[in-house]
């Protein structure tokens, strides 16, 4: 049970659904459902203590080195290629599309590491910021720190060897996808700004980290590659050098993404809001949400900057109608028609119909109009067994505010 003082602040939170955005963007008054957000905050503030208590993370735990040899550098085995069977020592590894290889998630790489550690961090912020206590600000401080900043255990500002596959490749562009995370991270990093933890010499040095990793982005060929992808994975680029440009305070480079973001919309997304890319994988349904959440974040890293976005009625207009497309099938999954490698899950699809409802382009959705209607999905949304309680707790939470900017 929320304790009264956590419900007063949970109130803050679910008030500023009822507000608009940053401007001038007029926004949807989308309701989240009270019920939803009372169980996000419970799980969060339930398993604060515990994370509080964690071990401190820190990509040189790995144990075993990426090519360069140099514990320091980020380092993962990609996802969806498994060992040769028909091969002696199971080199090179071969692909198998949307079956995940749960062997790449161990210790020996930096994947899961990352995921528990952003995970630990926006557990700890978000309960700081719903409870006011500073023990677990303090130790979201020290987790950033040994992650970005000491220096006998930082993480180098690059992905070169994310998504190494055995026998093939010691590092790909394609890697850069799983920085994706730091996006969330920078909104909790916002969460702990009253902290007197978060003192400038921990931010200013965290903020350098995001400018290093957004110039090596910008300018390695891992990151002109993933620049050059068509579809989720372009996107993804997208999304993350917006948000980590306005995270660093370089708003010219973020507005300057925005608009070459802009060039995706017509080879992604056919005029009745299908994306074909995406629906031939095995997991139609997870990449069409998955594409569409990266528009969501640059939909409200645009807002905080300012802007109407996108400006022209025709961009407008192709890209609403793919968040429409999701949000029919998401209404009526018996019509959906497509090959599912693991089933058809509607509840995934709500994150993305509330940014697109928040900044109407979603003017008329009956799910999200219904209370009745998507409130079991929310709660759905949080307590799903197969996604981790606290991740999915976090980012409805995030989703109830508008991006912030940093003091």
């Amino acid at each position: 049970m929320i304790r009264y003082r956590q419900r007063q602040a949970l109130a803050l939170v679910l008030a500023a659904l009822a507000l608009p955005t940053l401007a001038p963007v007029a926004t949807a008054g989308t309701t989240i459902p009270e019920a939803a957000t009372d169980i996000a905050a419970s799980a969060v503030i339930d398993r604060a203590e515990s994370e509080r208590r964690k071990p401190l993370y820190s990509v040189v735990n790995k144990t075993r080195l990426p090519a360069s040899e140099d514990a320091h550098d980020y380092f993962s085995f990609a996802p969806y290629w498994w060992p040769d069977p028909d091969s002696d020592d199971g080199l090179p590894y071969v692909r198998r599309d949307g079956e995940y290889n749960e062997a790449t998630l161990g210790d020996a790489t930096d994947k899961q590491r990352l995921i528990d550690f952003i995970d630990t961090v926006n557990v700890l912020s978000w309960s700081y910021r719903l409870t006011g206590d500073e023990r677990h600000a303090q130790r979201a401080v020290a987790q950033l720190r040994h992650w970005f900043v000491t220096p006998e255990t930082r993480m180098a500002p690059n992905l070169r060897y994310a998504q190494a596959i055995p026998g093939r490749v010691e590092g790909r562009g394609i890697g850069i996808i799983e920085s994706r995370l730091l996006i969330g991270l920078s909104e909790s990093i916002r969460q702990l700004a009253p902290s007197p933890a978060l003192t400038d010499e921990t931010l200013g040095p965290l903020k350098q980290w995001y400018g290093d990793y957004l110039d090596w982005m910008l300018t390695s060929e891992n990151g002109r590659k993933e620049h050059s992808k068509r579809n989720n994975h372009g996107t993804w680029y997208d999304a993350q050098v917006v948000a980590f440009a306005r995270f660093v305070g370089r708003p010219a480079l973020a507005k300057r993404q925005l608009h070459e973001a802009l060039d995706r919309l017509e080879a992604q997304f056919e005029p009745d809001g299908r994306q074909p890319l995406e629906l031939k994988r095995t997991r139609p349904w997870h990449y069409a949400n998955f594409n569409l959440a990266a528009w969501s974040v640059m939909l409200r890293e645009a807002s905080a900057l300012g802007l109407t976005w996108p400006e022209e009625e025709a961009d407008r207009t192709r890209l609403a109608a793919a968040y429409r497309w999701v949000a029919d099938h998401a209404a009526n999954p018996d019509d959906w028609s497509y090959q599912e490698l693991h089933g058809f899950d509607p509840a995934i699809a709500l994150p993305n119909l509330v940014t697109a409802a928040r900044h109407r382009l979603l003017r008329d959705d009956s799910l999200l109009q219904d209370s009745g209607r998507i409130g079991p999905l929310f709660q759905r949304w949080v307590q799903d067994p197969d996604r981790d309680s606290a991740m999915a707790a976090t980012a409805l939470l995030s989703l109830a505010k508008a991006p912030t900017a940093l003091p």
